[in-house]
């Protein structure tokens, strides 16, 4: 597999001359500077890929180009939304630029209540605590209704937080789940806004009435309308699966498990409709066997997301060592190499160890404990390899 990293632009302080020295062969990123539903140029598309050129490397997928709410809500301007996108598709194919991972999560990207969670050793990783992110629901959002979501262990927990809690924790919750996380993927919500909750609620309240079927339907018409593009232009379209796989907030998921991802595969049966294997966000949901998924959808996989969690009997979960956890990464990594060996993968997440808080430019990206989990990802790789290579001489001698 072709080893990436995703690159967050000029501002990124990891820069693309360390990423080729450590071995990355291409690059992950996106033109984040333009607003959500814009075109993107063609001749911004081609500067920013002689930029990555010029170090050495290549812009190997698009991560991502972000879909509008009102594509996923079914708004009035979803048709000239969609014909947007389409032609930046377009553009992409002109310049030679032909992977695109997006997702079709409503409002909220991937979620996490603590950004820096400690471990024994001194590192930090993410973290979804399940009561912590029922507190934010019910006291903070104040969503009606969101009591029914959560066990009665679940909100006896509620109450002890908020008896406890400061109000410089309520604020870090806010920024862990609505801001940082989510400003640099989709553009709702940045730093800097004022109250960043009321701009969260008037989002989630575009979703009323939206149920699993609609939101499924609106994938289904978003794509029949894109995919000739892709077809034209040879552009490979994957989703990320929904992360964390099971619903929050009240809002459906639709590429959670098996059933999710058999559905949007045959809704629109095309090559260019494909998936983006994340063992990550995968493994945090327990109904997902991460080695048989890979297995079953190696060839309609397009991109390939390496991480790993842990789930807890509560519902908890956290990154694991990348070669540890529920993704199972060495047995994945054994199914695509011999599957679909060309695909492109990064490295996703992990532990921020000693100085990466210097290095990270968004939260979770680090740069040592990424580049870490590189170089062991890439000896699972060459065992892989030669064992194949083994078997091939082997079965050729009589």
């Amino acid at each position: 597999m072709e080893k990436t990293w995703r690159w967050f632009g000029k501002k990124d302080k990891i820069k693309l001359e360390m990423l080729r020295q450590i071995g990355v062969e291409g690059i992950v990123s996106a033109l984040h500077d333009i607003p959500n539903g814009e075109i993107w140029p063609l001749e911004a598309i081609n500067d920013y890929k002689n930029h990555i050129e010029s170090s050495g490397l290549r812009w190997s997928v698009v991560e991502s180009l972000p879909v509008s709410e009102s594509i996923k809500y079914g708004g009035e301007d979803r048709d000239q939304l969609i014909e947007n996108y389409g032609k930046s598709l377009e553009n992409l194919g002109k310049a030679g630029i032909t992977t695109v991972c997006y997702n079709f999560m409503p409002v909220l990207d991937w979620a996490r209540t603590d950004l820096y969670y400690p471990w024994e050793d001194g590192s930090s990783s993410l973290y979804f605590d399940k009561a912590k992110f029922a507190y934010f629901e019910i006291h903070i959002l104040e969503r009606k209704g969101a009591e029914k979501d959560y066990s009665s262990e679940i909100l006896e927990k509620v109450e002890q937080l908020k008896n406890i809690i400061t109000e410089e924790e309520k604020n870090d919750l806010i920024d862990s789940i609505i801001v940082k996380t989510q400003g640099f993927v989709n553009g709702n919500i940045k730093e800097g806004d004022q109250d960043p909750v009321a701009i969260f609620k008037s989002l989630l309240a575009l979703y009323d009435g939206i149920d699993k079927e609609q939101l499924r339907q609106n994938m289904k018409y978003f794509l029949e309308k894109i995919l000739p593009i892709c077809e034209e232009w040879n552009i490979q379209m994957c989703v990320h699966p929904d992360d964390p796989p099971f619903s929050l907030l009240g809002l459906p998921r639709i590429v959670t498990c098996e059933e999710d991802i058999d559905w949007f595969l045959n809704a629109v049966d095309n090559p260019h409709n494909g998936l983006t294997f994340c063992t990550g966000s995968l493994s945090a949901g327990l109904q997902n066997d991460v080695p048989k998924l890979a297995q079953k959808y190696a060839l309609r996989t397009r991109f390939v997301h390496l991480r790993s969690t842990n789930v807890f009997e509560n519902g908890d979960f956290i990154e694991a060592h990348h070669l540890g956890g529920r993704g199972k990464l060495i047995d994945v990594i054994r199914i695509f190499e011999k599957e679909n060996p060309s695909l492109p993968m990064r490295i996703d997440h992990g532990r921020l160890l000693t100085d990466d808080m210097d290095k990270g430019y968004n939260p979770g990206y680090s740069f040592l404990g990424r580049m870490l989990a590189l170089g062991q990802i890439e000896g699972v790789m060459a065992t892989v390899q030669n064992e194949m290579k083994i078997k091939t001489i082997s079965g050729g001698i009589s």
